[in-house]
């Protein structure tokens, strides 16, 4: 297991964090995700061997947030 750290821009509320956190749990090989509102950030824990660091931005993004740098 690997644990990859993003901080999330866009969520405004509880229900951002649930979004993000569901996106993201729907993702094949996490196993884990914690996100929180202040500061915004989602620390994943996940199967490198099922998916990938690209493919968890991806899941965030297409839940309509974004990864800040």
């Amino acid at each position: 297991m690997e644990t990859l750290t993003l901080n999330v821009t866009g969520m405004t509320c509880d229900g951002c964090v649930s979004s993000v956190r569901k996106a993201l749990e729907n993702t094949d090989g996490v196993t884990a995700a914690d996100v929180t509102l202040q500061p915004g950030r989602a620390s994943i824990s996940y199967d490198p061997a099922r998916t990938s660091p690209a493919a968890l931005r991806m899941a965030v993004e297409d839940a309509g947030f974004e990864i800040a740098a």
